[in-house]
């Protein structure tokens, strides 16, 4: 009587199921998450509506937003005094956030924000000069914040270059141009007249609430076609985490796609810097913390863009209606930021991933 052998499953084909199912766990945490970010970033936008001095319930807000129906009174609260303030800082805080990731993961390292590599004052030094020396303001500011920010990254790529762009070397020089731009930006203001240094002063410290139309609407413009462009180029920012050897071992142009990644946070966090002024630590923080919440899933992009969004609504809640008087938006992140900042920099150093 014939036998019948069973052969028993090849590594090959065990390794492949195992690769997939795990693929198929971080795909769905990555959704999961990024979702959830998502609802929380919609909840405080509405919620930024609703508070005030005239309450507001939420399906009034939405109802009023989406031109449901029509109310004159709910409308003209809405519309026009809170709209504009809660679209700003989402769109701020999507960018922020999204520049941030990109420099941290690009530059491999916790502390490579846009705020201490130069970027964000750079387009700050454009921008005061621009409003202390030219009396420049609205769109023309955004001009400005977006040259300056430019001429910052360019110049510490040109600084940093050494047959290739070092993490380490692009963000002790970044340190260096901050140094520099934040030195001229004070002799710019020692300057100014009495009124455009606190025009200028104003505008440093940040706050959602000085955007005007024309400079929303470019952030907003920038966003639709800038974040799709992050998204698209996310394979090429895990090939760079990877070094350039590895990068180029998998088919990567590294330096084009460095360039590439950078020229995009920059301009990002350029127009939002023009569009609320330097607020600090947002894309500092946001990547990280979307990190955390991933794990081990893809998808960082996304994910520390509405972390951002959802940091920098929250901030502007507590900074106009939590406290005695309203703050500017940044004295608030900057006063939750700094301890953040202290404790990255000791767990840094004790991990020796300093740099």
């Amino acid at each position: 009587m014939p036998t019948t052998t069973f052969s028993a499953p090849s590594p090959t084909v065990g390794a492949q199921a195992a690769l997939r199912a795990t693929r198929r766990r971080r795909t769905r945490r990555a959704a999961v998450v990024t979702t959830a970010l998502a609802a929380v970033a919609a909840a405080l936008f509405v919620v930024t509506m609703m508070v005030g001095s005239f309450g507001l319930t939420a399906v009034e807000v939405v109802v009023s937003v989406l031109h449901l129906r029509e109310d004159p009174a709910v409308d003209f609260i809405v519309r026009d005094l809170r709209l504009p303030t809660a679209t700003t800082a989402l769109a701020v805080g999507l960018a922020l956030g999204a520049s941030g990731t990109i420099f941290q993961q690009l530059l491999r390292n916790p502390l490579a924000s846009p705020d201490f590599v130069g970027v964000t004052s750079g387009a700050g030094l454009a921008a005061v000069s621009g409003i202390v020396f030219l009396q420049a303001g609205g769109l023309a500011v955004s001009g400005f914040a977006l040259g300056g920010a430019l001429l910052a990254a360019l110049l510490m790529y040109v600084l940093a270059w050494r047959d290739g762009v070092s993490g380490y070397r692009f963000i002790l020089i970044g340190i260096g141009v901050l140094i520099f731009f934040d030195g001229l930006t004070g002799y710019v203001l020692s300057r100014a007249q009495l009124f455009e240094a606190r025009q200028a002063m104003h505008w440093l410290t940040g706050s959602v609430g000085q955007a005007g139309p024309e400079e929303l609407r470019l952030l907003l413009g920038a966003l639709v076609l800038l974040l799709p462009t992050a998204l698209l180029l996310q394979r090429q920012l895990r090939a760079l985490e990877l070094g350039d050897d590895a990068a180029r071992a998998l088919g990567n142009r590294t330096e084009l796609s460095r360039a590439a990644l950078l020229a995009t946070a920059v301009v990002l966090v350029a127009l939002a810097v023009a569009a609320a002024g330097p607020i600090i630590f947002v894309a500092l923080v946001a990547g990280p913390v979307a990190d955390r919440l991933l794990g081990p899933a893809a998808g960082g992009i996304p994910a520390a863009a509405l972390v951002g969004a959802a940091l920098l609504l929250t901030a502007d809640l507590v900074a106009v209606h939590l406290l005695a008087s309203p703050l500017p938006t940044g004295v608030v992140t900057g006063a939750v930021g700094a301890p953040y900042l202290l404790w990255l920099l000791a767990t840094t150093n004790r991990r020796g991933a300093g740099g």
